[in-house]
């Protein structure tokens, strides 16, 4: 069986690790998970142990990414045995970033602690909002005043790098207050936030209850007011938007996930991960209990592949481009078709031939995106 973290053609320089389990399913979560009321820690780490294989030497990492899922669910002890069993088959950066996904009400001191001790050096916390109501229409596992003190905590553990999640463009009929959920947001300091519109997926408690009619999807207004109360909030405090999605302290931008905007190879492993060896994507079989199975039979966890064409290439290299604040080195016909995105307010050129989308432009991104892609006939 050939690991699947092994790169199969550029070297990579950043690992995605999956960690699928969760305590609950949030409504609106269509990711690969498992809800599980104890954790198999062993269980899930002798099999990611399998899918590494002995690959000491072949990976050098500069980003190693914990995500799921949640993989606080493994606890201070777990996460550290984790990031150990990475590093007998991968060497680090000495100023690599480490990253874990977290719920508030995971973080205790012993847990920061002992993740700390372990080499992170950020932690995502999904907050997602500080209204009590909201968060229970969520299902999150957390209240509102876990969020403030999870923060406190990390950074007493001198885990001082903390991004905060948060989701807008929430059905009216919550009454949630955005500009209150931004402000309280703003006083924790975070030197990360990321920002995301909520989206209604078919199979999950959500898409179930507005199928039966019982919840309104945010109206296009309402998307774009929110959204660009958090733009003007945000970089009023100081905060770089340098992706749709993300806002930044100077020098804290998420460098992990910049790999994949840049379009660079990354390695993954864990049910559901998804690689890029830089011609082609690949990706587990989403199951946690058959990605497990599979490796137990010393079979390949793999779930399919495509291998990206050049008219693939180019329109993600438009797409990519034009998502962040480094934006998109355009040609003379991209130039030209993106003359009026800039008298509409949707872009900036930034001299020579860089095209950068303003945040009106990047609330239209995925229409932006697919012209200049079919005028470019890719």
């Amino acid at each position: 069986m050939t690991p699947a973290a092994t790169p199969t053609a550029t070297p990579t320089r950043h690992l995605y690790v999956h960690v699928p389990f969760c305590a609950r399913r949030c409504s609106y979560c269509d990711f690969s998970i498992a809800v599980r009321r104890n954790v198999p820690v062993d269980e899930y780490l002798d099999a990611l142990s399998l899918e590494l294989g002995s690959s000491r030497g072949e990976l050098s990492l500069d980003t190693l990414y914990l995500g799921g899922g949640t993989p606080s669910t493994l606890g201070g002890p777990g996460i550290a045995r984790l990031i150990d069993l990475i590093r007998t088959r991968a060497e680090f950066s000495p100023d690599a970033e480490i990253t874990i996904e977290a719920n508030p009400d995971d973080v205790t001191p012993a847990a920061a602690e002992a993740w700390r001790a372990a080499g992170v050096n950020r932690v995502s916390l999904g907050g997602q909002s500080f209204d009590p109501a909201v968060l229970e229409w969520m299902h999150r596992t957390h209240d509102a005043d876990q969020l403030p003190r999870a923060i406190s905590v990390l950074r007493d553990a001198g885990i001082e790098h903390v991004s905060l999640d948060l989701i807008f463009a929430l059905p009216s009929s919550l009454n949630r207050d955005w500009p209150a959920d931004v402000e309280r947001a703003l006083a924790l300091a975070p030197t990360h936030v990321s920002l995301y519109g909520l989206t209604i997926e078919p199979h999950t408690p959500l898409g179930r209850w507005h199928s039966r009619g019982k919840i309104a999807e945010a109206d296009e207004d309402a998307y774009e007011r929110e959204f660009l109360h958090a733009h003007e909030a945000l970089t009023a405090a100081g905060y770089d938007h340098y992706e749709v999605s993300n806002f930044a302290r100077p020098g804290r931008r998420a460098r992990h996930n910049s790999a994949y905007w840049r379009g660079v190879p990354y390695a993954a492993v864990g049910p559901s991960a998804h690689r890029f060896d830089g011609t082609t994507r690949s990706w587990n079989v989403a199951p946690y209990a058959e990605w497990r199975d599979r490796l137990g039979r010393s079979e390949s966890p793999l779930g399919g592949s495509e291998t990206l064409s050049e008219a693939n290439r180019a329109a993600e290299r438009v797409y990519l481009g034009l998502r962040t604040s480094d934006g998109l080195e355009s040609s003379d016909a991209e130039l030209t078709l993106a003359r009026p995105w800039i008298d509409a307010g949707w872009a900036m050129l930034r001299p020579p031939r860089t095209i950068v989308l303003t945040a009106l432009g990047w609330l239209r991104l995925d229409a932006l995106a697919a012209s200049l892609t079919v005028a470019g006939s890719y």
